[in-house]
């Protein structure tokens, strides 16, 4: 069975979306399906089992994809359609698999070709251009909101990342096929041993003796990284040895950050290491006392709390709908998304090694229970047999 995926992303690149459509494409490939994945120039390159990857050409001034939307990506996303309808024109398949604002096209050319459409729904589009600050454009998200109600209306099948977008999605078309998979935690999708051990990784970095506080993830404005940063002054109030350590985030906007701690007085409290390969996070995750995630806006679950709750440790996160969707007062502490709130959180868990244990057991009993590599491949295999694939049908001849 042949699938020809589509991604607007870089991949790969460690965040969110890239990271969950390695997820898929590895989940398609060792199903026995063979995938072939079209994506942007930018990104790391890996090989996948059954896979192909088919990146548009490179272009030399765009050496880097910001998250949400851009006219970065309006440019990309051209030269997406032509190596799609290429590759359509080239050879047959059977499904076209598309994330993001590439099923905006790929279900009209799913009608031409005369092969099925799977929706792989990461977000509203809409309301990303809302969060990134394009609301004010309504004709833009009028037009968005029309493409993404007729992309779920006319797709074969609906794939979704969390029971908000899931319930969106059905209030659409009630009739489609509709599945919510949740992503996998990354522990479960990296090969081999860490490139660095947890002890080699705590004496290069100095945190002898310290109680680390980490944060792994994109540094936007909604992941509420200023928020954070308000909270560590409060919490080196109470524990000065607490260190914060801060991974991920474009060089412009570590530099903002890296910025604010000079301000505040905190660089003894506040470590930025920058973007960190994804075989060294669990590396990472071993060193820290904490896992947070101060988000203050967004719906969407971050793929970092699936991770951060197969790892066994503590999590202290705000209490947005992006975070209960998965987590409780069980699992976590769950705190209003303000510095005073988030900072007294993680002083409650420093002070109480019982509980954090307890909350880390919680989570990662949770995460092996519901967020584990056989359900996601179930999940996945009853989407495709649901499409009831048929022979691939010969190519439309276009004049």
């Amino acid at each position: 069975m042949k699938i020809l995926m589509i991604s607007p992303q870089p991949f790969l690149e460690p965040r969110g979306t890239p990271i969950s459509v390695f997820q898929r494409v590895r989940g398609l490939s060792s199903l026995g399906y063979a995938v072939d994945l079209v994506t942007y120039h930018v990104g790391q390159d890996v090989a996948i089992e059954g896979a192909t990857i088919h990146r548009i050409p490179r272009i030399p001034f765009i050496r880097q994809v910001k998250v949400g939307p851009s006219s970065a990506k309006l440019l990309l996303d051209l030269f997406i359609f032509w190596k799609v309808l290429s590759l359509l024109l080239s050879r047959p398949y059977h499904v076209i698999h598309s994330h993001e604002e590439a099923a905006y096209f790929a279900g009209f050319l799913a009608k031409l070709f005369r092969v099925r459409h799977v929706y792989d729904m990461h977000s509203s589009l809409p309301q990303q251009l809302r969060n990134f600050n394009y609301g004010n454009i309504w004709p833009v998200v009028r037009l968005f909101e029309w493409l993404e109600h007729t992309t779920i209306r006319n797709a074969d099948a609906v794939i979704t990342i969390g029971c908000d977008l899931e319930a969106y999605a059905r209030a659409i078309n009630p009739l489609v096929k509709l599945a919510n998979i949740d992503n996998l935690p990354m522990q479960q999708v990296i090969e081999g041993p860490p490139r660095v051990g947890a002890e080699q990784l705590a004496a290069e970095l100095g945190l002898a003796e310290r109680q680390v506080i980490l944060y792994a993830g994109t540094f936007e404005r909604y992941q509420g990284m200023d928020m954070l940063i308000a909270s560590a002054r409060l919490v080196r109030d109470h524990h000065p040895q607490a260190l914060f350590v801060l991974a991920g985030g474009k060089p412009q906007q570590v530099q903002r950050c890296e910025a604010l701690v000079r301000d505040q007085g905190l660089q003894d409290t506040v470590r930025f290491v920058g973007t960190i390969p994804i075989d060294h996070l669990n590396s990472y995750i071993d060193l820290a006392e904490i896992l947070v995630s101060p988000r203050i806006e967004g719906t969407s679950v971050p793929l970092k709390i699936y991770t951060y709750l197969h790892s066994g440790k503590p999590i202290v996160a705000t209490g947005l709908t992006a975070h209960t969707l998965i987590l409780n007062n069980e699992c976590a502490v769950l705190t209003d998304p303000e510095p005073e709130a988030f900072a007294a959180g993680i002083v409650q868990l420093l002070q109480n090694p019982e509980l954090r244990r307890q909350l880390g057991h919680k989570g990662q009993m949770l995460a092996r229970e519901r967020y584990d590599l056989p359900h996601y491949l179930a999940k996945l295999q009853d989407v495709y047999d649901a499409l009831e694939l048929q022979p691939i049908p010969e190519p439309t001849a276009i004049s």
